[in-house]
């Protein structure tokens, strides 16, 4: 595999100076795709990315938050910069039917079995990172300051970054000067999407515990119906964003779920909501979040009981929004490396806890898109206007980024914004 740009590229001589091992990059991906653990759990992973950090002459600081790992490369005097990676998997059931495809099965939440699957990407991840580890241990004379690599457990659940953040992240790696990170999603394969201010939305998840009054089926009278209360809240919802959200903002309100009663013929006590909410916005998402706990109050007032509903917020996420010096900084090399193929990225509505680890540093950083669909699929889907029916997503069972194309940007990706601020 060819790692390095052309002769008149920035950094030409550097990626001529080393080229990663492609046989054991993509035995690595293999290995980590076909053994993915849920959120928390990665126990296996985490020994797995200590062994392969084994070979490389940096500093380890492990665990941090359970399962997450730093490595610290010091090479002399100069800036210090993070590169972040995740590492957890979901509870999917792979159907890709590729030969290196998850078969795993674990304990679920609820206690019944789940597939485990690679569905959003976070082998690559991993597996970019090690290659950057790879490079950097290997081409020492090329660059100078301070390398830190970071693995990253329980994105998927937004624990991971807050649980290394309060194990003392801190306080035990060095303060980079500029963060970066980075993910797969569809779009041309290897092509490298990237923009300036917000990339991914804010995300909160919101569970609404509706209060009422239980009774027989037959005696509706005599209850307070949790039910239909709920049935107001979610009919109220929908004009949130439809009526009290500027039309040229953007917000997402969306209820994931309604749990109420376990018997045919008792009305239940209580009714419970889950919501999912993202935003662009910090002050239209302060606006929204007033609007739906106003709602909720409301609606339980006018329901006739006088017990107040409960509201807990969780599965946070920070509005991720790439800061644009760097960003500045850095773009022109993408453009020159990737040519054509470094392109301006959307806007997407998913959430990341990326944020997280610069925020807690108090550094800027940069966190850019890598294209994975094969590109005749991809353009034949945008030629029809068929991309939502025809292109697998992130956390789709059918799900698999196209391994060479997809390696071989992230890994360059990943040098050059790195080596941006550490070549000599």
């Amino acid at each position: 595999m060819s790692t390095g740009p052309d002769a008149d590229t920035p950094f030409a001589d550097i990626f001529a100076a080393y080229e990663i091992d492609s046989v054991w990059q993509r035995r690595l991906y293999e290995i980590l795709h076909s053994n993915p653990e849920l959120s928390m759990q990665e126990e296996e992973t985490h020994r797995r990315i200590l062994t392969e950090l084994g070979r490389f002459d940096c500093e380890v600081v492990a665990p941090l938050g359970q399962y997450g790992i730093v490595a610290i490369f010091r090479n002399g005097e100069g800036p210090t910069v993070l590169y972040r990676a995740d590492f957890d998997g979901l509870p999917v059931t792979e159907a890709t039917g590729v030969s290196y495809a998850s078969h795993k099965v674990v304990p679920g939440p609820d206690g019944k079995p789940v597939g485990t699957m690679h569905a959003c990407g976070h082998d690559v991840h991993t597996t970019a990172l090690l290659g950057l580890c790879d490079f950097m241990d290997h081409t020492r004379e090329h660059w100078t300051g301070t390398f830190i690599a970071l693995f990253q457990p329980g994105e998927e659940i937004a624990a991971g970054a807050d649980a290394m953040v309060e194990d003392g992240l801190t306080s035990r790696v060095p303060r980079p000067d500029v963060c970066f990170g980075m993910h797969v999603m569809p779009g041309r394969a290897g092509q490298v999407m990237s923009k300036e201010g917000p990339q991914f939305a804010a995300c909160d998840s919101i569970r609404v515990t509706i209060p009422g009054r239980s009774a027989h089926g037959s005696m509706p009278h005599a209850a307070v119906d949790p039910t239909f209360t709920a049935a107001m809240i979610i009919t109220r919802m929908q004009g949130i964003v439809g009526r009290e959200v500027d039309p040229g903002d953007f917000a997402v309100v969306t209820v994931a779920s309604m749990r109420a009663g376990s018997a045919n013929n008792i009305i239940p006590a209580s009714a419970e909501l889950t919501l999912n909410c993202r935003f662009y916005s910090d002050k239209t998402k302060a606006k929204v979040y007033a609007s739906i706990e106003r709602v909720v109050h409301a609606e339980v007032l006018a329901s006739g009981i006088t017990d107040a509903p409960a509201i807990e917020y969780f599965a946070h996420g920070e509005l991720l929004s790439n800061d644009a010096v760097v960003y500045n900084k850095v773009r022109p090399n993408f453009d020159a490396v990737f040519g054509h193929d470094s392109v301006r990225a959307p806007r997407k509505t998913v959430s990341e806890d990326f944020p997280t680890i610069p925020t807690a540093f108090g550094a800027p950083y940069f966190f850019w898109l890598v294209g994975c669909t094969p590109r005749e699929q991809w353009d034949a889907a945008v030629r029809a206007d068929r991309v939502n029916e025809d292109v697998p997503v992130n956390h789709m069972a059918t799900f698999l980024p196209e391994y060479e194309p997809t390696i071989e940007s992230a890994n360059k990706a990943a040098i050059t914004a790195v080596l941006t601020y550490l070549s000599r």
